[in-house]
């Protein structure tokens, strides 16, 4: 089930949420930073590595983790892994975030609970999809 359409002229409701972004390389934070400074409502938190973000998701409880899939410290996948309880007990939405086409593991990410996958550079549209799609619950 989607979510309910907008009538024609009505503009989208003002996002609210948090998010933890688990990625190392600093452009591509700055980049998703300023593609949801539009939405004033959502709080950014960064992580640089994928220790950090993990600790970060459990402390901060975010509605939404986008995860980039090569970290320093450990893969993305690990990252689910690490994650997967909180995944399926909380309901927590983790996006993918990679530069890489689909690959084995990313499947096994999805296969894990991550619940999308978006490719770098990423569109304002996607993300804004992505993350309307996470805070609708």
């Amino acid at each position: 089930m989607g979510l309910p359409a907008n009538p024609p002229g009505t503009p989208e409701p003002e996002l609210h949420g948090k998010v933890v972004y688990i990625e190392d390389a600093p452009m591509f934070v700055e980049l998703v930073k300023a593609l949801l400074t539009p939405h004033r409502g959502v709080e950014v938190i960064h992580a640089a590595t994928g220790h950090e973000g993990v600790q970060l998701v459990r402390s901060e409880r975010p509605d939404y983790v986008l995860l980039d899939m090569h970290l320093p410290d450990m893969s993305g996948l690990e990252v689910v892994r690490l994650l997967s309880e909180d995944i399926a007990s909380r309901r927590l939405h983790v996006a993918i975030l990679t530069a890489d086409t689909l690959s084995i593991d990313v499947i096994k990410a999805m296969s894990l609970g991550a619940s999308e996958y978006l490719v770098k550079p990423v569109s304002p549209k996607a993300l804004e999809k992505s993350l309307r799609r996470a805070l609708a619950h």
